[in-house]
């Protein structure tokens, strides 16, 4: 447990650096597809999009998990029924921001060959989701515990304005 908490403090890093990723990410393939009639703005952007995506978000995702897992052997009272299940909702919405991080690659492949099968308005919702997910899972860490009217109004909430994003009009 000597290097518990250095541990932890890359765990931290590692997930701000994610996180970056999976805020920027969306917003480039907003400027991506709002200006596909713009052939050397999309070719920078499409250089934007592989760097971040390949050498900053999916590095950073490896490292948070890796350093996640290494945690929780060091300290697995964190998933025994005792310690109130916030850590299982945690991982559990954490999975969910790697299908989303492996969600981004998918775009950003399909963009890269000039397939535009979303809109602007979808990518600035899709943005939302980070946020949202983000919050649940710096909630629980923070408080300890899995609140169900917690994570019912995050996500209504949440819902609804990824609603009234993808609902505004085309810029």
């Amino acid at each position: 447990m000597q290097y518990y908490t250095w541990i932890l403090t890359f765990h931290v890093m590692a997930f701000m650096s994610w996180m970056a990723m999976l805020f920027y990410q969306p917003r480039l393939y907003v400027y991506h597809t709002e200006n596909k009639d713009k052939k050397d703005f999309v070719d920078v952007v499409k250089i934007q999009e592989l760097k971040m995506y390949k050498y900053i978000g999916i590095p950073a995702m490896w490292a948070a998990i890796i350093s996640g897992a290494v945690m929780l052997y060091l300290n697995p009272y964190l998933l025994s029924g005792q310690a109130g299940g916030w850590m299982h909702a945690k991982l559990f919405f954490a999975l969910l921001l790697v299908i989303y991080s492996y969600s981004l690659g998918y775009y950003r492949k399909k963009l890269e060959r000039d397939d535009y099968e979303r809109s602007g308005s979808f990518f600035r919702a899709y943005n939302e989701v980070p946020t949202i997910l983000s919050l649940l899972i710096v909630g629980y860490v923070i408080t300890k515990t899995f609140s169900i009217s917690f994570t019912l109004i995050t996500l209504v909430v949440g819902s609804y304005i990824v609603y009234k994003v993808f609902k505004q009009k085309e810029k």
